[in-house]
């Protein structure tokens, strides 16, 4: 008796209806991401290509030259001014995003855990945003009337007897650029908790109060952990802004405290765009390094 074997040719395969449908899903994915890849491309790495090319222009005293030196990166970092910018826009960024989530986390724990109505949540949520229906400088420039030596903090102060002259550290310092930022961005670190804490199945917590759990082990075992992806949404939306911030610290700190963004913009307006744009590059690298290691800590696509 003679085996007859049937090959299966390339013609074939490709004709078979699981081939046909992978290729077909290829396309349309290719399609779907098309749009998005010339975005980013248009929007993003081009702009970012052009100013790393800037940023080794030749830098002279009024004007910029389009050849390659290394000049001005010798001189930013070489540059006391500016490795001073890096260190305190660093310094501003870690006291602001701990003050931010030291704040925010028992408002988005109460919010989002002890509320269980989700129209008083939402309530509670649209009363954070309330102060961005105004413009960002306002809120900005609101600080001053407060924290000033004849501001409404100082008063209350003096009248209740607790200091016998005005605090003056409290406006035009290094303090009132770290207050006003933390009131700023709290809300972006409220926002993410608050729905992850949401998230959290009452049944699993109310298992663990019915197995003897006190609230500490319930937060410290459930939803601290159920609730990382939020802070860590929460603080990279607080570290892109903070470490991007230029006009709160010129508002409030009467220029003491030069951040990275504020060298830029005063590069910027001296016409020095290398030295502009080196300040753009270092800046760029510190925020993908933060936004990095915190994606490291955890996994959000998969918790999310």
């Amino acid at each position: 008796m003679t085996s007859v074997t049937t090959e299966i040719t390339p013609d074939v395969q490709r004709k078979s209806p699981a081939v046909v449908r992978q290729a077909k899903d290829r396309r349309r994915s290719l399609l779907l991401l098309t749009p998005g890849v010339i975005w980013m491309t248009l929007f993003l790495l081009l702009p970012l290509c052009m100013v790393v090319y800037v940023s080794f222009w030749t830098q002279t005293t009024f004007a910029v030259e389009p050849t390659l030196t290394t000049a001005s990166w010798e001189q930013f970092l070489s540059s006391p001014t500016y490795l001073s910018a890096i260190w305190t826009t660093l310094r501003v960024w870690a006291i602001v995003l701990t003050a931010t989530l030291v704040v925010g986390y028992p408002v988005a724990l109460f919010i989002g855990l002890f509320v269980k109505s989700k129209t008083i949540q939402t309530a509670l949520l649209v009363a954070c945003v309330i102060p961005f229906w105004t413009s960002f400088l306002i809120r900005v420039i609101a600080w001053r009337p407060m924290l000033g030596t004849e501001g409404a903090i100082n008063t209350i102060l003096l009248q209740l007897g607790v200091i016998n002259e005005p605090l003056t550290f409290l406006l035009f310092s290094e303090f009132a650029v770290l207050v006003g930022m933390t009131q700023i961005y709290c809300v972006f670190m409220v926002g993410p908790i608050t729905f992850m804490i949401g998230r959290i199945d009452p049944s699993v917590i109310e298992a663990a109060r019915d197995l003897g759990a006190s609230f500490g082990t319930i937060f410290r075992r459930i939803v601290l952990p159920l609730s990382m992806p939020g802070v860590i949404v929460g603080a990279i939306f607080v570290s892109v802004m903070v470490l991007g911030e230029f006009a709160t610290a010129a508002s409030l700190s009467g220029r003491k405290v030069n951040l990275l963004g504020n060298i830029i913009v005063s590069q910027v307006g001296s016409l020095k765009w290398a030295f502009a744009a080196v300040a753009g590059v270092v800046l760029t690298i510190i925020i993908t390094a933060v936004i990095t290691l915190a994606l490291r800590v955890v996994d959000l696509r998969k918790e999310m």
